[in-house]
């Protein structure tokens, strides 16, 4: 699955429009869904899109033994 998938699938779960997210993350709509369909972005953004949707981004390694990095 995308990144562009997971967000496109996120916003449909918290049932705010692409648009909104993008305002709410703080870029236009158009450029969110330009970066969107490029599917590029830090973990940092990530992490913003996620606080837009009202959720947490994790981006981890997860080892057997519970260890995450």
């Amino acid at each position: 699955m995308t990144i562009k998938q997971k967000i496109e699938m996120a916003a449909t779960y918290a049932g705010i429009s692409k648009a909104e997210l993008a305002r709410r993350a703080g870029w236009t709509p158009q450029n969110f869904n330009q970066r969107l369909d490029v599917g590029k972005f830090t973990v940092e953004e990530l992490e913003r899109i996620g606080a837009a949707l009202g959720a947490e981004y994790s981006y981890q390694f997860t080892f057997e033994d519970g260890t995450k990095i």
